[in-house]
């Protein structure tokens, strides 16, 4: 297994496009840029692909236009599975909505996770936000991977996921040293709630968290007019690690692509003998809610 390991993520500029190829243009050129820095690791936001809405009809019900961009699918799945290829590089593809069948009409909110030989394996969101829920109609997916990879394990909390300590604990508890948030975002308020709930899972886990985000507006696009973001690399808030807890971070709002290097020796290590041991303990948190109780007074 590496020991250090070198990750990108995205701080995505949503812009519009006239063609496919036009959008394969702007994800190849990111990966080629996390290729040509020796990345291992290269993170894309959650629902960055609804660029491509911009080649529909925009007048269209949002949740008909979600079910149009779901037929993207295959497409984006191939080139990005051949980027990763081509490259030898982790991709953790943000998300494309998916559409379960014709007949229900089901569509789920899914992160493809390519590795360096082409293959991949998927991570659906589990929470919906409202406008999920009650806009577009995407349903939420009911199980939690663990991804196996040459830097060892990892796990996907997307977005909304990340706000439920949950989702992160299980996946820490299986060996996760890494938790990848990709996100989207429209407003400061939105965006903070998924960077403290990523810092928190930093801490209590022991684990690097990588958050990715859109940035950039496209008025005209129900999905993403308005974007706030910030992409990060966080750590546990120890004396091995960065001070602050902040390995790297961008400029809000800015088209950009962060890179730090992380340690995976140095946190395994954290989690035996670090000031506190929080992952550890969490076992005695089971034993306290295990027999809580009421009282009135």
């Amino acid at each position: 297994m590496l020991d250090r390991i070198r990750v990108a993520s995205l701080q995505y500029y949503i812009r519009p496009v006239q063609s496919f190829s036009q959008f394969a243009d702007q994800v190849v050129g990111l990966v080629e840029t996390a290729a040509d820095y020796k990345c291992h690791l290269l993170v894309f936001p959650e629902y960055f692909t609804v660029q491509l809405l911009t080649l529909g009809n925009l007048k269209r019900p949002i949740r008909d236009q979600i079910r149009d961009l779901a037929k993207q699918k295959d497409q984006f799945v191939e080139m990005m599975s051949q980027l990763a290829k081509r490259h030898r590089l982790y991709i953790v593809g943000g998300t494309i909505p998916t559409l379960a069948d014709e007949e229900t009409d089901c569509v789920y909110n899914d992160c493809y996770v390519f590795g360096p030989k082409g293959d991949y394996g998927v991570q659906g969101k589990t929470h919906m936000t409202r406008f999920e829920k009650e806009d577009w109609i995407v349903s939420p997916r009911s199980r939690l991977k663990v991804f196996d990879t040459e830097f060892g394990k990892m796990a996907v909390a997307i977005c909304y996921d990340v706000e439920f300590p949950e989702v992160a604990r299980a996946a820490a508890r299986q060996g996760a040293a890494l938790l990848v948030v990709p996100s989207c975002t429209d407003e400061r308020q939105g965006f903070l709630r998924v960077r403290y709930c990523a810092q928190a899972r930093a801490i209590e886990n022991q684990m690097y968290v990588i958050q990715s985000s859109t940035v950039g507006s496209l008025p005209n696009v129900p999905a993403v007019s308005l974007n706030y973001g910030q992409a990060s690399i966080l750590t546990p808030s120890d004396f091995s690690f960065s001070r602050d807890g902040i390995l790297a971070e961008g400029v809000p709002n800015q088209e950009s692509m962060i890179i730090g290097e992380i340690n995976l020796k140095v946190l395994l290590d954290s989690r035996m003998s670090g000031t506190v041991l929080p992952l550890r303990d969490s076992v005695e948190t089971d034993k306290v809610t295990a027999t809580l109780e009421m009282i009135q007074i």
